[in-house]
């Protein structure tokens, strides 16, 4: 419960927990952003410039990710902390390996915003809570892509001509800057 004093300030307040726990988030994001880049490249590299792009466009919406939780904490007052970013995998075997990957990190993230909406819920912290439904929504269509392009590898096997077709469907893939930035 607010004190008189916080109450008349109107500043919302997360905890020192939440705080660290949301910075820790935008790492993560950015860990992600450069994961993906890592796989655009290497998709680059082995001549599959449809997957390039579908990964290059899923950086900017890490990118995206990651600034959404920094407006957040800036609009609260709070300090966010960047920190080093650990290195990635740089190679895959093929795209259907990327895709795997992309697949069970993408789980690993859902988890990761679970956790941090059990701690809102726990501290009674609603507006956190309320910004953390947005990514709720995008950790399931997250998902879902991944899996549908894993599905879709793993059923071309090495016929080269359908991998060719859903490299030239992900060629097509655009960005779109997510919507709590496009205020």
């Amino acid at each position: 419960m607010l004190t008189d004093k916080q109450f008349k300030n109107n500043k919302a307040m997360i905890t020192k927990n939440m705080r660290k726990a949301l910075n820790e988030q935008i790492n993560a994001e950015l860990w992600s952003a450069y994961l993906y880049l890592s796989m655009s490249m290497d998709a680059e590299a082995k001549a599959l410039r449809g997957i390039a792009n579908w990964f290059f466009v899923q950086w900017m919406e890490e990118q995206d990710h990651a600034r959404i939780f920094q407006n957040y904490l800036n609009e609260q007052g709070e300090k966010v902390e960047l920190k080093a970013i650990d290195r990635v995998p740089l190679e895959w075997k093929d795209a259907l390996e990327m895709f795997r990957d992309t697949l069970s990190h993408e789980k690993d993230v859902t988890a990761m915003i679970h956790n941090l909406m059990k701690m809102a819920m726990k501290e009674d912290d609603f507006e956190t809570m309320s910004r953390l439904l947005w990514f709720v929504d995008e950790q399931v269509e997250e998902e879902r892509s991944a899996e549908d392009l894993v599905k879709l590898l793993e059923a071309a096997g090495d016929d080269f001509s359908i991998i060719n077709e859903i490299d030239g469907r992900l060629a097509g893939r655009k960005y779109n800057k997510a919507s709590p930035l496009k205020q």
